[in-house]
């Protein structure tokens, strides 16, 4: 499309967003100014239902201005633009004071692309708008406690019932079950075939019968993780999704929309690395020559992961195995940070003082576990680089 219908969409977007919120001004976003947690996952312990409550709303309005999903198919209720325009309006939502939408990544990012692989026309005619306009939300239930990494050794199983299916089984690290409404679970429905290949995908209802959640209390003082128990719980057929026994190809699918994600919308956002910058400037009298070194380090691994994820992402289509690299270049990133922010605060990392923008770095480093090992633990991811990308031998099993 032409730099002119470029513009119009800009200006497009930036009236809807106008009409909806306030924007970004550098007072309430300047040193000691506003709220000054420094987080990148949604860890609410209060105040998660009227977060919600606005998200909706948000979805909503970009619903009716034709925003809520610019790059899918219009039959779903998308634009049919290219994935650029995406971007642009992820770039321009940054500079207004909108609802946190981490609690939608996996149905927004993650499940939409995956129904539009593997679903059936009626899950994708009844679910790909609810699940854009925040009308239903999703989320995965995939890792067990004794399949975590080697995801394919899960013990959940689902046995023919009926016209449907009866699912048993535990799941864990569910992130944000507790205020979804579905859940894409993976489970072995024939357990004398080798274990990738006994495996069926089914949406769950999570306020059906013999579903418990269990929320995990993080080390953040947050719990957007959750355990789910499943017992006895019926599933239709018709909520299956692909083939009976091929549940690992939609397994694959959706995690690698999910690196993507994870890449793209968390861990380039420059705006924290400006805060890393400025916590330097306002702690440190003068600022050290190793610690300018440090933020310098940690600038050029920002632009170098936003730029390698854009390439990856360049022409649309379903991501490939190197983006496992952008979900390692992320957490590598934040980590990162997180080193250089313990280095200038010293105690006042670990002990509040009091003093604005110092001790919230404390919960990024806090809640860097969880998001080490959510979408593939950086062990596993390299071995996928490795062996999927560039194409080395095997390890062992």
């Amino acid at each position: 499309m032409s730099t002119h219908t470029e513009q119009a969409f800009r200006t497009e977007v930036e009236e809807a967003l106008a009409a909806f919120a306030e924007r970004r001004s550098a007072g309430a976003t300047g040193w000691g100014h506003g709220d000054d947690r420094v987080t990148v996952v949604a860890e609410r312990s209060e105040g998660e239902a009227e977060e919600l409550a606005e998200l909706r709303r948000y979805r909503a309005h970009l619903v009716d201005r034709g925003l809520a999903w610019v790059d899918g198919p219009e039959e779903y209720g998308g634009r049919a633009l290219p994935d650029r325009f995406a971007t642009l309006l992820r770039e321009l939502e940054s500079g207004f004071v909108l609802p946190d939408d981490a609690y939608l990544r996996f149905s927004v990012s993650t499940l939409c692309p995956t129904l539009l692989e593997h679903g059936t026309a009626a899950q994708r005619d009844d679910l790909l708008p609810r699940l854009r306009s925040a009308e239903t939300i999703a989320c995965q239930l995939y890792s067990e406690p004794g399949a975590g990494s080697d995801l394919a050794g899960l013990s959940t199983r689902a046995v023919r019932d009926g016209d449907g299916w009866r699912l048993d089984g535990q799941k864990v690290w569910s992130s944000g079950a507790h205020f979804s409404d579905l859940g894409l679970c993976i489970a072995r429905t024939s357990p004398d075939k080798p274990k990738h290949a006994g495996l069926t995908t089914f949406l769950v209802d999570l306020r059906a019968p013999g579903v418990e959640i269990r929320p995990i209390r993080q080390l953040t003082g947050g719990a957007s993780f959750d355990e789910v128990f499943l017992t006895g719980v019926h599933v239709p057929d018709s909520a299956r999704v692909g083939e009976v026994d091929d549940g690992w190809s939609v397994v694959v699918t959706s995690l690698l929309h999910e690196r993507s994600a994870i890449g793209r919308e968390v861990g380039v956002d420059e705006s924290l690395v400006d805060r890393l910058v400025d916590l330097a400037r306002h702690t440190l009298d003068p600022v050290d020559a190793r610690t300018r070194d440090d933020l310098a380090d940690v600038i050029v691994r920002a632009w170098a992961a936003r730029l390698t994820t854009a390439r990856y992402l360049e022409g649309g289509g379903t991501p490939g195995p190197e983006l496992a690299l952008t979900k390692l270049l992320t957490t590598d990133l934040l980590a990162r940070m997180s080193d250089v922010a313990a280095d200038v605060l010293g105690a006042g990392h670990v002990a509040d003082s009091g003093a604005w923008g110092s001790y919230a770095w404390s919960e990024l480093t806090l809640g860097l576990p969880g998001l080490r090992v959510g979408g593939g633990t950086d062990e596993i991811l390299k071995n996928a680089v490795g062996e999927r990308v560039l194409h080395l031998p095997k390890d062992a099993r």
